[in-house]
């Protein structure tokens, strides 16, 4: 669930009206409700009381250091894919110790990096990186903590662009030949394995690939136990949430309406799913939520510029581009668009494009979707925007990126500002 809800006929993020951020703020921006991550990470620490757990949170999916403030507060570590994400952590008041690296191209200097600060474990993706975060360690006189990511060939029936446990995938090494590589890597000298880890997707919401997932894996884990020692499973992260109908889930009322056959995955039911299972490993069990934790609790506001009918469609045309949300354009995420005054029996509805001023044609938000009417000047906002907006957000088009607004009750403040041009040029304009 979540923080958005109309209020005397105005979108509301908690208790702060969104049409006023729009306002003051102007528009592209992105608000975020802190009540929502602080909830959704709770859910999760409770629903996994019974093992001994950590949630290391995914940095990838929203990276504003107020954001990562709030999960440090709460206690949570996290999983990282580039020194500038532990840089990130680090700054916002993170340890090092909690967080676990992974990605399949480290460089040299983000493996020292993590090494000086003590990170918790590398999450290895292949048997050549971790021969080479050897030779760094040894270079440093120090042992580095290695995992092994796991490729356990289970499809999770997501998208092709963030399915990751596929043999086809980028990602980890086969499970066919994992023992192997554990063995070759207990005879390197500055390496300590410390435990084992698997992800395989994203944006699931079926429990069944979970189950299929970590039946398969966990009987590993406990050999690697016995063999090297190994303290930690790590089972990814990967949980689905609700993006359709976004506004609608974020009242308790909808999810008990729900026939169960029907109900969207809920944290307490994959807990009650995967954690009889992990329990009997007798190791740390870690997860590394992102989305699950902050992709409901943002929201994009735009503004409209114009409306064109063409002979074909009806186009609204917003301040916002792909530049500032890529999802659609790129693996053809769905964001629900609502008016941010509630609209009435009046308002009517109309099958419309929203589209952005960005000089692509995939710079799209919804194509032939029937939304409330709204006119120019209007704003309004796409929901679920909290993972995986921002953080892709570029310059594309020279265009500056949007603010980020936090809300925490009835206060909001700006946690990244609004970029300007001179923002953009300073060093360009310094090697002229």
């Amino acid at each position: 669930m979540h923080s958005f809800h109309y209020q005397n006929a105005s979108l509301h993020c908690e208790d702060v009206d969104l049409a006023t951020l729009a306002d003051a703020h102007g528009t592209p921006a992105y608000v975020y409700s802190a009540n929502t991550i602080r909830d959704h990470y709770r859910r999760l620490d409770q629903a996994l009381g019974d093992i001994d757990h950590g949630i290391e949170y995914a940095v990838k999916a929203n990276s504003n250091l107020s954001v990562l403030k709030l999960l440090v507060e709460e206690g949570s570590g996290f999983d990282i894919v580039s020194g500038g994400e532990l840089r990130r952590v680090i700054e916002a008041g993170g340890d090092a110790g909690k967080c676990t690296f992974a990605g399949v191209g480290k460089t040299r200097e983000e493996i020292e990096y993590a090494l000086r600060e003590q990170i918790y474990c590398f999450n290895a993706e292949s048997e050549e990186e971790v021969a080479f975060i050897n030779t760094v360690a040894g270079e440093m006189g120090v042992k580095a903590p290695v995992a092994f990511r796991v490729n356990p060939n289970v499809d999770a029936k997501t998208h092709k662009y963030i399915s990751t446990g596929k043999s086809e995938n980028k990602f980890g090494v086969d499970f066919e030949v994992i023992e192997d590589a554990y063995a070759r890597a207990a005879a390197l000298p500055n390496i300590t394995l410390r435990g084992l880890q698997m992800h395989i997707g994203s944006q699931l919401t079926s429990l069944q690939p979970f189950i299929e997932a970590v039946e398969k894996v966990a009987p590993l884990a406990n050999k690697l136990k016995e063999s090297y020692g190994i303290e930690f499973f790590s089972i990814g992260g990967g949980v689905g949430i609700v993006y359709d109908p976004a506004l609608e889930s974020g009242k308790p009322e909808w999810w008990s309406g729900q026939e169960e056959e029907h109900k969207p995955l809920t944290i307490e039911q994959y807990a009650a799913g995967v954690v009889p299972v992990l329990k009997k490993t007798g190791l740390k069990i870690l997860v590394e939520p992102g989305r699950y934790i902050v992709g409901n609790a943002g929201v994009m506001l735009t503004r409209c510029l114009y409306e064109k009918k063409g002979s074909a469609k009806t186009f609204r045309i917003v301040d916002a581009g792909m530049n500032d949300l890529i999802r659609p354009a790129l693996y053809e995420g769905h964001h629900d668009i609502v008016p941010l005054k509630e609209p009435g029996a009046e308002t009517g509805v109309t099958a419309v494009d929203v589209v952005g001023p960005v000089c692509e044609t995939g710079d799209f938000f919804c194509q032939n979707r029937e939304l409330p009417n709204f006119a120019p000047g209007e704003a309004i906002a796409l929901l679920s925007a909290g993972a995986y907006g921002f953080v892709m957000a570029s310059n594309y088009n020279s265009r500056g990126l949007p603010v980020e607004i936090l809300v925490d009750g009835s206060e909001a403040k700006v946690i990244r500002p609004r970029q300007t041009m001179d923002d953009i040029l300073a060093s360009e304009k310094a090697a002229l």
